[in-house]
């Protein structure tokens, strides 16, 4: 479907005001006792029309904007959807624990999996508290320290991605942020079990590429994932980080290109309206998915996974 000339902003707009009235006519309809049956499932379908228009060939900009909408779903929320049994572990044993990187083991299914994640916060006070979702080099170590126990006792590794970057401040550097990033890049690279990393939101600079040295890397449908923030991009090349717009459109950032390019394996489709509208059915994509491509991993022999895994990231850029 081609989309109209309209901001995608002016879209949500008009949806808003088009849901007001359904629940408008949906209260009048209980309170007074009138059948408005016809009338509402005319305004569902105008309402449906509107939303696949709004979102069919959305502009990059676009996209980092809804990945960024605080009501995304967070991979805390996928957790709780996909896995069961989740327990929570923290700190790298060395500085503390971070916030803004959660791990743990679960259960898929039946099988026990350990699952790592950058996790934002739903409003201000939260957001604060994980650092807007960028960690520490203490989260890089935690989630380095997981991933070794999960070696250990030859558990999956999932990584769900989700991050404007690593924090970039004194105290990180003094720890060794970019230490911490290298060596989770090292150790993913060599690790003896199957890892799977799904992009659910932002995947900015080296700070999402810790977690992304997989053997698959899928991206969900509205997800960006690039070398930096458009508006850092902007910032060095034209020396204006306003023309963040304009630099989303040269990055390639979003699913369709890493996919154009071989850097992911493959899409995941968000409901109409972003992961938001629907986190139950975001989560069984996300399930299946897992499920299918976990049982693939197995089976191979590890000499096998491990040379495939090399052998991906080597061939990234030909």
């Amino acid at each position: 479907m081609r989309r109209e000339k309209m901001s995608l902003a002016e879209f949500q707009n008009q949806i808003e005001e088009m849901e007001k009235k359904i629940r408008e006519i949906q209260i009048f309809s209980e309170h007074q006792g009138v059948d408005l049956s016809n009338e509402l499932a005319q305004m569902e379908k105008k309402l449906y029309d509107l939303k696949q228009n709004a979102y069919s060939n959305l502009t990059p900009w676009e996209k980092v904007n809804l990945a960024r909408k605080m009501e995304r779903p967070t991979a805390l929320d996928y957790i709780k959807e996909v896995f069961t049994e989740f327990m929570e572990f923290h700190g790298d044993r060395y500085f503390g624990d971070d916030p803004a990187m959660i791990g743990g083991i679960a259960r898929l299914g039946n099988l026990p999996i350990t699952v790592i994640g950058q996790q934002k916060g739903r409003n201000t006070k939260e957001n604060i508290y994980r650092n807007f979702g960028m960690p520490h080099p203490e989260g890089y170590r935690k989630a380095l320290r997981l991933m070794k126990q999960a070696e250990k006792f030859r558990r999956p590794i999932i990584c769900f991605i989700d991050t404007p970057g690593a924090f970039c401040g004194i105290a990180a550097e003094e720890r060794g942020q970019g230490e911490a990033i290298a060596r989770s890049l090292l150790h993913m690279s060599s690790l003896k079990v199957p890892i799977i990393s799904i992009v659910i939101g932002e995947g900015g600079s080296g700070g999402a590429l810790a977690l992304g040295v997989a053997d698959k890397i899928f991206m969900l449908e509205h997800s960006v994932y690039s070398i930096l923030s458009p508006e850092g991009y902007a910032s060095i090349l034209w020396k204006d980080s306003s023309k963040a717009e304009a630099a989303a459109a040269q990055m390639k950032l979003t699913a369709e290109d890493l996919q154009d390019f071989k850097i992911i394996d493959g899409i995941l489709k968000e409901p109409l309206g972003g992961a938001q509208e629907n986190l139950r059915e975001m989560s069984e994509t996300i399930e299946d998915i897992l499920k299918n491509e976990i049982q693939i991993l197995r089976v191979q022999p590890i000499e096998k996974l491990l040379e495939k895994r090399y052998q991906k990231f080597r061939n990234i850029g030909i």
